[in-house]
């Protein structure tokens, strides 16, 4: 207890509070002291005792004291501690609760419970340093008493300074937060352009590798996305870019569609083309923009739209009566279904197989029953057995 000093319990120049917990008892080694009920704050610089009944009782002790800490469990009618080891008091130290103690450690008991947050704040302090960045001149002044020449940070002054200074510390983190983002977009393009490079050797040595070592590397190449996507930058506002991007979208989506059956809900799609993307994100208005143009371009996807509003992209060699009798022949084996047992019969997302339950329906071979029960699709006996 002879490290600590009389401190006024106001925050210095450069000082930032940490954590604060209430509730704290402090130890002199292992024997009770009258400091039974406070508020413990942690700065980037001090470890400040402050009474909860008498305020003008605050002591602080420099983090530079501590040697290390620890923790120590609570039991049964004992609260949990942390035991702080310290350095032996220096002979200049200012005046303290203590002037002498036979002990090298203290420890914080908190009866309010908070110790596990508090002992990670102080472990990281302990780590970072960063008392040791502060300037000599502005050192932190230990007793209570007034000094000549010392500005405080206190008042409105005090108030204004420190937001200016945490601003510029913001600015600068934002700052270093976009140059390294600009960073990660270069070195993406270039993996892009790597993973190009290697699909292309494994079609030229398709007989060196497996053809399950092919298609898992492959899978892993897909998820590098692409390697030019198309952007305003590039292509300019307007119809110019829309058309250019539903190229693009030609190429990139008609293999997931041929896997999935020929049709794919927009959701899946902005999904799927977003993440192929990367860092040059596309937004719902520009997707819809540019599937609006696929069947006047002339390429092999379309758009379309449900009579529920449901939009979807589907192949052009998509037929529609095939698809319908594909959902009546399943119906019919099963005798009746609901969209969630049609979607997980076909492998599907249940929106779409509601879709085609509802167009097969619309189209005479399906009839319904609306019921408590949900929503179910029998065969249209009036056009099966007719």
């Amino acid at each position: 207890m002879d490290r600590f000093v009389w401190t006024s319990g106001l925050l210095e120049i450069n000082e930032t509070l940490v954590i604060q917990q209430r509730g704290v008892r402090i130890y002199d080694g292992e024997e009770k002291i009258k400091f039974d009920a406070g508020t413990l704050l942690l700065s980037t610089h001090r470890l400040i005792w402050r009474d909860q009944k008498n305020h003008e009782c605050c002591m602080a002790i420099p983090l530079s004291q501590i040697v290390f800490i620890e923790e120590q469990a609570a039991g049964i009618g004992k609260s949990a501690k942390i035991v702080v080891h310290l350095h032996p008091a220096p002979p200049n130290k200012e005046p303290g609760p203590f002037q002498s103690s036979k002990n090298s450690y203290i420890k914080l008991s908190f009866k309010e419970h908070g110790q596990i947050e508090f002992y990670r704040r102080l472990s990281e302090e302990m780590t970072q340093r960063r008392w040791e960045n502060m300037p000599v001149s502005q050192a932190l002044p230990t007793n209570r008493g007034p000094q000549p020449g010392r500005i405080r940070a206190v008042g409105i002054v005090g108030i204004e300074r420190k937001l200016e200074e945490k601003r510029k510390e913001t600015d600068k983190n934002i700052s270093e937060a976009f140059e390294d983002l600009s960073k990660l977009m270069v070195k993406a393009k270039e993996m892009v352009e790597l993973s190009k490079s290697i699909a292309n050797k494994i079609k030229d040595k398709q007989g060196d590798i497996t053809e399950d070592e092919t298609i898992r590397f492959k899978s892993y190449l897909l998820s590098m996305g692409i390697a030019n996507p198309v952007t305003r930058e590039t292509c300019g506002s307007g119809t110019q870019y829309h058309m250019q991007l539903a190229k693009q979208l030609a190429g990139i989506l008609q293999a997931p569609l041929e896997e999935r059956g020929g049709i794919m809900s927009l959701t899946e799609v902005y999904c799927l083309v977003n993440r192929a993307r990367g860092m040059e994100l596309l937004s719902p208005e520009d997707l819809v923009n540019a599937c609006k143009m696929l069947e006047a371009l002339q390429l092999p996807l379309r758009l379309r739209v449900f009579d529920s509003g449901v939009m979807v992209i589907e192949l052009q060699s998509h037929k529609e009566e095939e698809m319908v009798a594909s959902a009546l022949e399943t119906v019919s084996e099963k005798g009746s279904l609901t969209s969630e047992e049609f979607a997980k019969l076909v492998g599907m997302s249940v929106l779409l197989a509601k879709e085609r339950l509802l167009l097969a329906e619309k189209m005479g071979h399906l009839c319904r029953d609306d019921s408590v029960e949900g929503l179910r699709f029998y065969p249209n006996l009036f056009m099966t057995q007719s």
